[in-house]
């Protein structure tokens, strides 16, 4: 009982540092995109902070990562609260919203490779730290590149949706931007009702980690040759 509760409490501080900068680097971004292309809601807001606090949404950052990590889930799933944009704001509005779509999977992706440099760095030290720093790094590495893929699924509200939204042709990105009202609930039902309906006839099938799991190795491994870790 010790152990595991020592094991939880371990693998809990190894996931708190690298999901809080995840979330919060990747909302500031896209408040600051925002402000530097003339739209300064967030920035009035102070959204656009290193803060994290001023990003947690209580039950999508705190309780439903915390549930799914205590009850061992295979996936982390959660979600922190929105960044105000004004599209009305921007100077070319479709293609503005793309940018700061795109800015938080971008922090996102400069943070898993920054966790990989850092990996350099370890055997500056030794024994227990050596082992919770490396825990920290790679779920850092992990946690940006799931975050990263996940949000550039083209779906609205996802990051993905509005950059697509944004570059597709009107005939096709009005359709699409007509999703948004829906895209959580088709995300769920992906994430959660489709994976446990196939359970119920023997197949282990997540049609959302199909399409994201070969993208984020994919990633993993430009990135590895990037920082030096190939070979």
């Amino acid at each position: 009982m010790i152990e595991d509760a020592a094991g939880f409490l371990f693998a809990a501080s190894t996931w708190l540092l690298p999901a809080l900068l995840a979330i919060t680097l990747h909302e500031a971004a896209h408040g600051w995109v925002a402000w530097q292309l003339g739209d300064d809601t967030a920035k009035r807001l102070g959204r656009v902070s290193f803060n994290p606090l001023r990003h947690v949404d209580p039950m999508g950052t705190v309780v439903v990562p915390g549930i799914l990590l205590l009850f061992k889930a295979p996936f982390l799933f959660g979600w922190a609260k929105p960044v105000p944009v004004d599209f009305w704001k921007l100077p070319s509005p479709r293609r503005d919203m793309a940018v700061v779509a795109i800015a938080g999977p971008g922090i996102n992706l400069i943070q898993a490779y920054a966790a990989m440099l850092l990996f350099h760095l370890l055997p500056l030290f030794g024994g227990l730290p050596d082992a919770w720093l490396a825990a920290n790094l790679e779920n850092a590495i992990s946690i940006n590149l799931i975050l990263c893929v996940f949000n550039m699924v083209p779906l609205p509200p996802l990051d993905g949706g509005r950059v697509a939204v944004g570059w597709l042709p009107l005939p096709l990105a009005r359709p699409l931007a007509r999703l948004e009202p829906y895209g959580m609930v088709i995300l769920l039902i992906l994430l959660l009702v489709v994976p446990l309906a196939a359970r119920e006839f023997g197949a282990d099938w997540n049609p959302l980690f199909e399409l994201i799991t070969p993208v984020v190795a994919g990633l993993r491994d430009i990135l590895l040759e990037l920082s030096g870790h190939s070979g």
